[in-house]
Formats: C-alpha cells, structure tokens, sequence
C-alpha cells in the first residue's frame, strides 16, 4: 500500500511504525474471509482490510477521529484472525492499537458511552472493586430487560446478563507454594483480576498441578496487578503501559530473588499482552530491556507444561471434549497444538468445533460494549460447538468461558482443570457429577 506521510508525521515513532505496517498490506483480501464482523455484517468497513483503510487516511491526514471510523474501529474484537491469514504479515494488531489510542485522544464520545467505558476501566482491572461490583449487580438485574429497549442503556443491560449470580471466595493468598518432591523449577503465576474473582479455581489448580510436577509457584508477589489488556484495547494507553510497569517491576524483583523459568499466564488475552509487553514499552528507557526480558518469560501454561514430564494419568477419561482455542490463543499466541496434544495424552477425547477460527464474541469487554455483534457470534459459536456432541468444553480464557457458558448447558472448563484432574487433583467444581471417570487401571497397567 502506498502511503505519504511527511518526514515530520514520520518523526513520531508510533506514526512512523504504523506506516511500516500500512506499506507491508496489498489488498488481498484474504482476511475478509475470517474476520467475525465481516462474516457477519457484510460490510467492507467492518473488514481488516476496510478499516485499514480508515485508519490510513486518519493518520496520513493528522485528523481527529470521526464518528465512521471510531463507529468500524469500535467493532473490532481485536481477535487477530485477520493476521493468521494474512500472507503479508501486516502487523494488525499494532496498528489497530494505535488507532485505537488516536480516538482516545482525538474523539469525544457520547456521555453514557464516555461513562461506560470509564467505569470499566476503574473498575475491572481491579479485584476489590469488581467483587463489590458483581454483588451489586443482584440490585440492577431485574432492569435489565428495560434497559435492553433503551440503545443507550443496551451495554449495561448485557453487563448484567453475563454477571454471575454467585460469586467465589476470594483467594488472596501470596507467597511461594513449595514442589512436592525435588525442585525442578521455580515460575510466577500471574493473578490477573477478572479470572481472579470470576473462577479462583483456575489459578489453584494450575498451582496444584505444578507442584505436583515438581515447580515452585510464586503467587501475587508485591506490586503484580491486572496486566492492562483492558484499558490498552480501549485506547487508554497511559493505564496499559502503567499496569505493564507495575508487573514488570514485580516480577524482575522475583528474577533477582531466585530466578525465573517462566511466567505462567491462565488467560490467553493477558498472555498476548504480557508478550507484548517488549513492544509497548520500547520507547521507554527504562523499562525497555527489562520489558523485553519479561515478554520472553511469558507462558501459556500449555505451553509449559509440555515441556515437563508428566506422569500416568491418575484417571481414565475417555470423555469427549471440544476443544474451543481462543483467538487470543490461536491467533494472538500461536499457540495451537500444545492444548489439543495435553488434553489427548491426559485421556480425553478431543473434538474440533467447525469455525475454530472465528471468535466467540467475547474480546475482554466487546460483549459488553458491542452486545448484538457478540450475540450473534456466540450463537455462532456454541452451535458449532453443540454439534460435536462433546461432554465438556475446554478452552483457556475466562471471558470464552463465561460467554460460551451463557448459552449451551454443557459445562465449560478451564483447560488446566481438566488436566490436574487427570493427573491426581480434584475434579473441577464446574463438572457435574453425571460426568462419571474411573481409576486408570489401564494406563496404570501399562
């Protein structure tokens, strides 16, 4: 793609990077035919390749953002399908980023809409609050189908709808958990924040299971908070890069403690942010090589955990799963194979929903914000999902298990659930009891 950006525009490092990216686009088109939104609207705008377009001419002209392009940027989920296939590699990711800052900056949004997302923002990345936040949401829940008439109020309304009706205690416990057995290698856990309140559970059997296989677990060592996805994908750069720093500098004082193999990350959308944590603070002197250095450490805990050695399961599964990779997953991490290979090897039957590229609809707070798009992905989605006739769904990522979850009975869990359970932990709380496995006498055996 052709561009004409001055020498002065291209003296500004983000500008300058986004025109690289610009150049790198031919007009193939082949990302149209795995974008969610395009698939589903059939507008050429709601495209990859569409809004590249929108956001070249605002950032070649050096114009404030305008209600078209914050109205197609908005609708993005961000789920990076788009980049998978891209035979190119344009970098969409970060040139949406910095769209999306560029509208932070240039474009005043409505009131109710301005307000919504400024309530988000101090409000989810922060455990205490968005506890407190949920059990308040018992009160609102009976507007909700009111709310739902009123296109202002249709985000509040879908808020309340996703809100769960119980909410787990809270686990707040720091410290190291020490291996069973002999110390074959020491991680950080990130805590994060929504899956923290959400499903505590998760954490704890990745820790379980860890230890068991020999890993020290540092958990919520001082300073570590929300790794900042939220605010970044809602163009509130200052809050990502601040929330960046803030675990940079918690886990570079684990590094100096007693080293790090790994940090081991339980939501993929937290995973692709973290791993770009090298990129987003580049331009900081300070915190460029430590950033870097942390960026490398960043696991999926899939990813670690096939490069261990597992034992014998402790059970015999033989129950089919379907396995739901999350964009954030497939096309933030790449990290594709290491799930599907643990689950089969942990005895479970693992089954492909059609469409696995396409997103669920979630996209950390788009179900909220774009409620219909998300709607109608879901539906997508679980139908999809519904047709292997699977037992359990598993995925890695919280905001895929609680969208999924709203609309198919069957139970969804997070990966590494399933797989402690299977090597010696208990079985996920999700799980009814209708799911029946016995001893792997056997594997055992064998």
């Amino acid at each position: 793609m052709q561009t004409s950006f001055t020498p002065q525009q291209l003296s500004d490092p983000h500008v300058a990077e986004s025109e690289a990216i610009l150049r790198k686009c031919v007009h193939c088109g082949f990302c149209t035919a795995t974008c969610p939104t395009y698939v589903t609207l059939g507008n050429e705008l709601d495209s990859p390749r569409g809004r590249i377009y929108l956001i070249k001419d605002m950032l070649e002209n050096g114009r404030p953002a305008d209600k078209e392009i914050v109205t197609h940027i908005d609708r993005c989920l961000s789920c990076l399908a788009c980049m998978t296939t891209c035979p190119s590699g344009v970098h969409y990711m970060h040139l949406v980023d910095h769209a999306r800052a560029h509208i932070e900056k240039t474009y005043r949004r409505p009131v109710l809409d301005r307000a919504l997302r400024a309530m988000l923002a101090k409000i989810l990345p922060y455990p205490a609050r968005f506890r407190a936040a949920l059990k308040l949401a018992a009160l609102g829940r009976p507007f909700a189908p009111l709310m739902r008439r009123v296109p202002g109020l249709r985000p509040v309304s879908a808020m309340l709808a996703l809100a769960p009706r119980a909410v787990p205690p809270t686990d707040n416990a720091s410290g190291s958990i020490a291996p069973s057995g002999e110390r074959r290698g020491r991680v950080a856990l990130l805590t994060g924040c929504a899956q923290s309140v959400l499903d505590p559970g998760i954490n704890a059997a990745t820790a379980r299971l860890l230890s068991r296989l020999g890993i020290e677990v540092v958990r919520n060592p001082a300073g570590e908070g929300c790794c900042g996805a939220l605010v970044h994908h809602m163009g509130r750069e200052d809050e990502a890069l601040d929330a960046a720093r803030r675990n940079v500098d918690a886990w570079t004082r684990e590094i100096d403690k007693g080293g790090l193999d790994a940090i081991i990350i339980t939501t993929s959308g937290c995973g692709t942010t973290v791993k770009d944590y090298g990129h987003m603070l580049r331009l900081d002197p300070d915190y460029a090589e430590k950033a870097a250095r942390i960026a490398a450490l960043a696991r999926d805990v899939t990813e670690y955990l096939v490069t261990l050695d597992l034992p014998v399961p402790a059970i015999e599964p033989g129950v089919a799963v379907a396995y739901h990779s999350a964009c954030s997953m497939q096309h933030g991490q790449k990290v594709t194979r290491q799930p599907r290979e643990l689950l089969a090897k942990a005895g479970f039957i693992v089954r492909e929903p059609r469409e696995g590229h396409l997103c669920c609809g979630s996209a950390g707070t788009y179900n909220i914000l774009q409620p219909e798009i998300s709607a109608k992905l879901r539906d997508r989605k679980v139908k999809n999902i519904e047709a292997t006739e699977a037992a359990i769904v598993a995925t890695g990522n919280i905001g895929c298990m609680t969208q999924i979850g709203s609309a198919t009975a069957i139970p969804i869990v997070h990966t590494v659930e399933l797989l402690d359970w299977a090597f010696g932990g208990p079985r996920p709380q999700r799980l009814p009891e209708t799911i029946s496995i016995g001893p792997a006498t056997m594997m055992a055996a064998e």
